[in-house]
């Protein structure tokens, strides 16, 4: 009976703590989308990019979620606005997804 109260207790520690510096990031489920500071003048560029990354049990991660990556991939030379998602499930499986958007 303790084995299995201490064991419960450690999974339920290890989960509420997987988000410790992270932002907001859910310890069952995460589908947040955050934005990048716009500045003062800055409008929304015509064209998008995007570029993701992926973890599985994080303890494998492969992908490339970088700005760069993202304007490379919408042709974006100036980039005037950022967003950056995050869905995850259970940090069994969680997706990074960079969203550029510029000329």
């Amino acid at each position: 009976m303790k084995k299995t109260f201490v064991a419960a207790f450690a999974f339920a520690a290890a989960m509420m703590l997987q988000s410790c510096g992270a932002g907001l990031v859910g310890s069952l489920y995460t589908n947040v989308t955050t934005g990048g500071d716009l500045g003062a003048n800055a409008t929304v560029g015509k064209k998008v990019g995007e570029a993701s990354a992926t973890s599985i049990l994080g303890l494998i991660a492969t992908g490339d979620a970088g700005y760069n990556a993202a304007a490379e991939n919408g042709g974006i030379k100036k980039i005037s606005h950022a967003d950056v998602s995050v869905n995850s499930i259970l940090g069994i499986f969680t997706t990074y997804k960079t969203v550029v958007y510029g000329e």
